[in-house]
């Protein structure tokens, strides 16, 4: 061998004494550096040299016996290795050391059984990690079996003592050594065909793997491929509880593509799951019936996917008659579809039969006034929503009104993305009014491209000035203009804001200077970009915040001359009765400006 070669692996002190045993103090980082004779330096426990030797000596013998250290691997380690680790973890959590002393030992049966697991569970981890880049030399998933193995060894110790009096402590901790991710969407978009399926899905067929989710995104299956993965999954099926398969038949012929889809469902058929995510597959009805077998038998979803499926009205009509167990859902998303309004009332039915949900998202959708009406109405069954997002729809001002019916019930909301839904003045007064007495935590608040008026800003004025954790506000492609900008300004007092975008809102610099005396209080960034601002109002807006520029948007597509009069003249010059008015409510604000 021409060279040397280092490998330094390091492991937090409490982790190798929960692991090795010994005190807290002993850790050392140790160095092996392998050449001809394979010379050997490490920290004071044996045991700790026994295992980073093994781990390297693994793979060093060809079959002659002759050393092959040139093109040595630190991953997988032998089986006496882990054999051996899980002996002195079992030791550690069935004698006294430092942690069991403050902790509690277990029985010997106990902390054997605990101790495979733990090992098993690990070794998994890193494995999988190690699959994920074949061309490494292994040290990476060393460091990560080790941090595994010393984290759930940890989880067991706190809870050891008390094993033998409760059952539930017992079945969450056993539940936490053995949960792992699956995934083999990282990495470039590929397709997958019969051999290479068999080679990345090979850790799944290990007896007794603690896989509890599975991520096949960004992956092509094809027919052979899904008829390798197919046995695979139904073998595991009763352990999985997350199941990600977005994006797994990109450019596929269709008729291939479904067959791949009823692989897959029938696979999966009965399995009890809490997360199922099947975006970005261009269902349509027939996809969404391709997965039937899998939809119908889920009796405890808490999460559902389905955006950028081309769900049209068949087909949201097909997840409708599917999906029958919802209690238990908490998400469900169907962003960038081609519902419609017939479809919304099928997604409607779905609403009402899911009294836990906390996470609604239907932006995209095409859904018009009819549609938005029976979602609005829908959704007053709905009073533990966290998050609601209905962008970029046309529900009009009727839909507005509807939908305000049911903010009123949201003690829970944080978040309402309500951007380009055409709701116009009365179906904003009307979403403001019932925002202001509830959703006490409300942190995001989003109504741009609205044609929202200054006839609506006092109602959205009085909202925003309720809301003490509001953090971002987004009421640009408005048309407040200064009157409109002059109300909202009045509302910006709590110092949670982070962003208040006003862009886009036919501002001029009377209004720009009420909002930028406001926001320059607080931590907020202030974005006033695409306005009517003069070259005046621009220049006070840059003194303004001198002190603190990174807390100004961009303002490059300000146009000066965007309104049909001037106000470039001398502030004490001749204006008309409108300027005058406008000056007299900025002067009413009784806003200091912070130099």
């Amino acid at each position: 061998m021409t060279g040397d070669r280092s490998v330094s692996i390091s492991l937090t002190a409490a982790a190798a004494a929960a692991i090795f045993g010994g005190s807290v103090r002993f850790l050392e980082t140790f160095e092996i550096r392998t050449a001809g004779n394979l010379p050997f330096t490490a920290g004071k426990s044996q045991i700790l040299k026994k295992l980073v030797f093994d781990l390297i000596a693994m793979d060093g013998k060809m079959e002659n016996g002759e050393s092959r250290y040139s093109s040595i691997k630190l991953w997988p380690p032998s089986d006496n290795t882990r054999q051996m680790l899980v002996e002195r973890m079992t030791k550690n959590l069935s004698t006294p050391t430092i942690f069991t002393s403050k902790y509690g030992t277990l029985s010997n049966a106990e902390a054997s059984k605990h101790a495979n697991q733990i090992e098993e569970s690990a070794f998994s981890a890193a494995t999988n990690h190690y699959e994920q880049e074949p061309e490494s030399d292994g040290s990476s998933a060393v460091q990560l079996y080790a941090k595994e193995c010393s984290k759930l060894i940890l989880e067991v110790l706190k809870g050891g003592s008390k094993l033998e009096q409760t059952e539930g402590l017992k079945s969450e901790i056993n539940s936490a050594v053995r949960e792992t991710v699956f995934d083999i969407s990282k990495g470039p978009r590929a397709f997958i065909e019969a051999d290479e399926a068999k080679k990345l899905l090979n850790l799944l067929k290990e007896p007794d793997n603690s896989f509890t989710k599975i991520c096949f995104s960004n992956r092509s299956f094809g027919l052979g491929a899904a008829e390798v993965a197919g046995p695979i999954l139904s073998s595991i099926k009763n352990q999985l509880k997350e199941v990600d398969l977005s994006d797994f038949v990109a450019g596929r012929p269709e008729a291939e593509a479904l067959d791949v889809m009823k692989f897959f469902s029938e696979a999966l058929e009965g399995s009890d799951l809490k997360y199922l995510n099947i975006s970005d597959n261009a269902l349509g009805e027939k996809g969404v019936r391709a997965f039937g077998k899998l939809l119908q038998s889920q009796n405890s979803l808490e999460e559902l996917y389905l955006m950028n499926d081309g769900i049209s009205t068949e087909a949201a009509q097909a997840v409708c008659e599917l999906v029958r167990r919802t209690e238990k859902l908490k998400v469900l998303h169907f962003h960038n579809n081609m519902t419609g309004d017939e479809g919304a009332i099928a997604i409607s039915e779905i609403l009402k039969r899911c009294p836990k949900l906390e996470d609604f998202r239907c932006s995209s959708t095409r859904v018009g006034s009819e549609g938005g009406v029976e979602l609005s109405e829908a959704l007053r069954q709905c009073k533990n929503l966290k998050k609601l997002d209905l962008r970029d729809n046309m529900f009009g001002a009727d839909a507005g009104v509807k939908l305000s019916e049911a903010l009123v019930k949201f003690e829970n909301l944080k978040e309402i993305y309500l951007s380009y839904l055409n709701l116009e003045d009365d179906g904003a007064i009307a979403i403001a009014n019932a925002l202001k007495n509830s959703s006490p935590s409300l942190e995001v608040l989003e109504m741009a491209g609205n044609d929202i008026t200054a006839k609506a800003a006092p109602s959205l004025a009085a909202c925003i000035s309720n809301k003490k954790f509001l953090v971002r506000l987004n009421l640009s492609e408005n048309d407040f203009k200064d009157d409109g900008a002059i109300e909202i300004s009045k509302a910006l007092v709590e110092e949670s804001l982070k962003e208040v975008d006003m862009s886009q809102n036919s501002v001029r610099r009377a209004g720009a200077r009420t909002l930028a005396q406001a926001v320059i209080r607080l931590t907020a960034l202030l974005n006033l970009n695409g306005n009517f601002i003069s070259e005046e109002g621009i220049d006070e807006l840059k003194d303004f915040f001198k002190g603190c520029p990174e807390k100004l948007g961009p303002l490059d597509d300000n146009d000066p001359d965007g309104e049909d009069y001037d106000e470039s003249g001398d502030e004490e010059g001749d204006r008309d009765e409108d300027n005058d008015e406008l000056e007299a409510k900025v002067k009413n604000l009784d806003i200091d400006r912070e130099e």
